[in-house]
């Protein structure tokens, strides 16, 4: 490369005629060239001479804007759609590096499972790092990770990390989380953070564990406490949350955002097709009022700052990889040309590099591990037979995401309650399929709509546990033996027939379709559902959090109830 940078030898590509964006020091410089060393960058300028032989590759600029490649510094890559999917709508925008969690595949398929997400992952067109699972989580299955698998993972090169804690097992559990998060620390990575809720004393106590990163803020203010404890902030724009808009005002607080990044923490497929990956956060950014150059920042150099990766990408400098994206001006995001470890791999929006598939092997396919077929009796609620009445705790959503409990008294029959759709109160049960495959637990919820049917689901949050929600047992048993029989999935039935399905047998969350059938397929399951009551948006997504421990208040595993702001874990009814 120094031989290149010094003009005595030509490089690999040159780009000429740029303006190139320097996220450095917040310029955009005229008449630039870059000039590449294989993966590398040699030479940044205003000035290439011998560095273009007769076998360089060319590319005039002529005038357009050079910026880095785009960083997504939080999303979760195992969630329906497999990589070589995601990369042929994901790569084309400009997005030469993700950041992914790992934890679904340590709670399915554990070290071994990662393993093999890591290697799907690795050597594509674009660079794919991880974060480690902390398996943070409500069932005391998942409370933490093996140390010594904890080891061998922050060994590796593309482990950057921890994945995001949830702050209240951290604080509720910190004789398994805190050794977890030392042991990262001592190996030179980074603590990902997930503090939603966490405020005043709690927030510092989190703070004082190490985290360095947050996705949760969903307010200018929250952002800015974050930012004041030196934790970095990363604003979400996906299919989870959309928070950007509000996070938006903190640029009239007159600070320094250079420890602001951001973020999609996952995005939909219909949202791939249609608007495109990282482009078009950075996008919305600068139409929410951020400069250009700053958002940009956003997306290329802060994120890799935190990452401790910024002397490998973030920034179009000699010695980084030669990640780079030509746009028509600083504040349109519309990648004409996208290069990526020094070579072309998009043109107008398509891909000419084709991503490396990966065969999974027969475990990673066979995840779903139920002892037998299920039953109606099999989500039956007890409640003794002496009674007549009892007080229930039930799920209550608040919204689409967020629940509560509610306690209401409810009539025995045959010493067990009932759902009764006319108060919009319906079953809902998780199904352990891994460490005590088969143990369920079943309870109560409402406000989720459904009158009739039942949906089951494998593609859950924080556990690999089955969801089942539904009107009649006999129909959630026949949703769970289909999810069995495909081995994952989601099914939505009702009268004994299916009325939706859509297979997923890569770790229960994985498919292989090609992006439009698999968001013609959502699609599908979220009208079916719908027209069976359902009000919600992302009805999936609803279903996913449910066992989940990032977001308030009540939660389910086949343990019981969960009840996040003290860990208590309960029955539906006491006995």
């Amino acid at each position: 490369m120094t031989q290149i940078a010094l003009g005595k030898a030509p490089g690999d590509l040159a780009v000429i005629n740029a303006r190139v964006v320097n996220v450095y020091t917040g310029e955009i410089l005229d008449d630039q060239a870059v000039v590449t060393a294989g993966p590398w960058i040699a030479y940044t300028g205003d000035r290439s001479e011998g560095m273009i032989g007769p076998d360089t590759e060319v590319i005039d600029a002529g005038g357009k804007v050079l910026i880095p490649g785009l960083i997504d510094g939080h999303t979760h890559l195992a969630g329906y759609y497999n990589v070589p999917n995601f990369l042929t709508h994901g790569a084309v925008g400009g997005t030469t590096t993700v950041i992914t969690e790992a934890f679904e595949a340590y709670a399915v398929a554990g070290y071994d499972g990662v393993l093999e997400f890591l290697e799907a992952i690795a050597r594509q067109p674009i660079k794919i790092f991880a974060t480690a699972p902390p398996m943070v989580c409500l069932s005391p299955a998942f409370l933490g990770i093996d140390p010594a698998d904890l080891d061998r993972l922050l060994a590796r090169e593309n482990v950057l990390g921890l994945g995001e804690a949830y702050w209240q097992g951290v604080l509720q559990s910190p004789e398994v989380l805190l050794p977890t998060m030392a042991r990262t620390l001592a190996a030179g990575k980074v603590l990902e953070g997930h503090s939603a809720g966490a405020k005043g004393n709690k927030l510092a106590a989190y703070a004082a564990t190490g985290v360095s990163s947050c996705h949760e803020p969903i307010t200018a203010e929250e952002a800015l406490a974050l930012l004041r404890l030196g934790i970095h902030v990363m604003a979400r724009e996906g299919n989870v949350r959309r928070d950007l808009q509000a996070i938006a005002e903190i640029r009239h607080a007159g600070i320094d955002l250079r420890r602001l990044t951001l973020v999609s923490d996952g995005v939909a497929p219909q949202d791939l097709l249609e608007g495109g990956y990282m482009e078009l956060v950075v996008q919305r950014a600068i139409g929410y009022g951020f400069d250009p150059v700053a958002a940009i920042q956003m997306t290329t150099l802060n994120v890799a700052e935190h990452f401790r990766i910024d002397h490998l990408v973030g920034g179009i400098a000699p010695g980084r990889y030669a990640d780079l994206v030509l746009i028509p001006e600083p504040d349109r995001i519309r990648a004409e040309l996208v290069i990526s470890n020094g070579r072309v791999i998009a043109r107008q929006g398509r891909l000419v590099v084709a991503p490396r598939a990966h065969a999974y092997s027969e475990r990673l396919c066979n995840t779903i591990d139920l002892p037998r077929p299920m039953t109606a009796e099999d989500f039956r609620i007890p409640a003794g037979e002496a009674r007549q009445t009892v007080s229930a705790s039930v799920i209550d959503m608040v919204t689409d995401l967020v629940t509560k409990e509610r306690v209401i008294f409810l009539p025995v029959r045959d010493g067990s309650i009932d759902c009764d759709p006319r108060q919009d109160l319906i079953k809902v049960a998780t199904i352990d399929r891994r460490h005590t495959p088969g143990k369920t637990f079943t309870a109560l919820i409402r406000g989720f709509g459904m009158r009739a049917g039942a949906v089951a689901t494998s593609a859950v949050w924080d556990s690999a546990n089955l969801t089942v929600l539904g009107v009649d047992e006999a129909d959630m048993a026949l949703a769970v033996n289909r999810i069995r029989e495909i081995q994952g999935g989601v099914v939505v039935c009702r009268e004994g027939r299916i009325l939706a399905e859509l297979a997923l047998p890569v770790l229960g969350v994985v498919c292989d379709l090609p992006m439009d059938q698999l968001a013609q397929r959502l699609a599908q399951i979220t009208r079916t559902l719908q027209e069976l009551g359902v009000p919600f948006d992302d009805p999936l997504l609803s279903i996913a959090t449910l066992t989940g421990a990032a977001i308030p208040f009540l939660r389910i595993t086949e343990k019981g109830l969960v009840h996040l702001k003290t860990g208590r874990v309960s029955g539906v009814v006491d006995q």
